[in-house]
């Protein structure tokens, strides 16, 4: 048997099977090794794996696929066991498996992906009004995980002055911000560039990104505008997965090319549905940190234990004060703190 192991990203998964995207740009449908399931380390979209053929045990174990999935049957052949997927009507051959996943740089639950890059927070200016509580929700998120956030103002064609103040909110706090309309197509060539800078000169196997923000943002629209061939793509892969499935919690990553290199966005509903206290938890008293233009007022309170809402000697409302931090941000430090304060420990465990 061939002992070659091929170096890969995992782009889909549905029932015990997973897509592995190759170098050559090749899917490969595999499995896990049992090894990764008896240590419970689940493959996850986004995951930078090794992949090589599997023996006849490890392919002749049975696969947890879901109801729907079962239809297409099972057959054997030479000892290993095969699985034809509805949605394939020539059936589908396993003949690989995971053999070992990558270490991942950083692990989103819900929705579930690995190794994000970037977090674009799409905010509109209006229709619907800007919620900047969600979007700094996503900010907290992406720097409590190591995801660099990038700000997009859409639909600036609408409330230029707006778009200019929601701009200033944001580069203030230390986020790249691009101000963009679909409608007039400005600001979409330097987001499309900015994108493609990120995409060459990589150390990482791949650079990886989702767009997020609330119901309307326009953040369909935007994608479409950036990666054109997402949408044929994403169309037709998701009518065969997602059948039967929730999918608020399907995730799959799709290389788009940028002329100078790849960039994997992640398609998932999950983002746009995003539910802060579904996340994993850090303690409330951390949460400062993961506002970044608080970073220089650290430890420079007067109270050690200093909470930063409305103590006085407060470094954090001294910068407020003097109008470093914007005043919707520290609004949303106070609601976001109180949010996490509230749950149970029993819960955050």
């Amino acid at each position: 048997m061939n002992s070659e192991k091929i170096h890969g990203i995992i782009t889909r998964g549905v029932g015990g099977l997973y897509g592995v995207r190759t170098p050559e740009n090749e899917e490969i449908l595999c499995r896990a090794r049992g090894i990764l399931r008896r240590e419970q380390i689940t493959p996850t979209v986004g995951d930078e794996v090794i992949i090589k053929l599997g023996t006849k045990e490890e392919l002749s174990a049975p696969l947890d696929i879901p109801e729907d999935n079962r239809k297409g049957g099972a057959t054997r052949s030479h000892g290993k066991e095969y699985y034809s997927r509805k949605n394939d009507k020539n059936g589908v051959r396993v003949d690989y498996v995971i053999d070992e996943i990558m270490p991942r740089r950083n692990l989103l639950i819900r929705p579930p992906v690995a190794n994000l890059d970037y977090l674009f927070a799409v905010i509109p200016c209006a229709s619907p009004e800007p919620d900047l509580l969600t979007a700094d929700k996503l900010t907290v998120i992406a720097e409590n995980y190591g995801i660099e956030t990038v700000v997009v103002i859409n639909k600036s064609d609408i409330d230029a002055k707006k778009a200019d103040s929601l701009a200033e909110i944001y580069n203030t706090a230390g986020y790249t911000t691009f101000k963009v309309s679909c409608e007039s197509g400005d600001g979409i060539d330097s987001l499309s560039a900015y994108i493609r800078d990120i995409s060459t000169g990589s150390d990482n196997l791949h650079v990886s990104g989702a767009f997020a923000g609330v119901s309307g943002a326009g953040k369909s629209t935007l994608m479409s505008a950036i990666f054109p061939d997402l949408h044929l793509k994403t169309g037709n892969v998701s009518r065969k997965t997602e059948r039967g499935r929730h999918t608020t919690r399907h995730v799959e990553l799709y290389p788009m090319d940028m002329g100078v290199g790849t960039f994997w966005i992640a398609d998932t509903p999950g983002f746009s549905m995003l539910d802060f206290t579904r996340f994993d938890f850090f303690p409330y008293d951390e949460l400062a940190m993961s506002f970044r233009e608080f970073g220089d007022c650290i430890g420079e309170c007067k109270y050690t234990k200093c909470t930063h809402l409305r103590e006085e000697g407060c470094a954090v409302i001294e910068k407020l004060s003097s109008g470093k931090i914007a005043r919707s941000r520290h609004e949303s430090y106070i609601r976001i703190y109180d949010e996490q304060r509230s749950v149970p420990e029993w819960k955050r465990r």
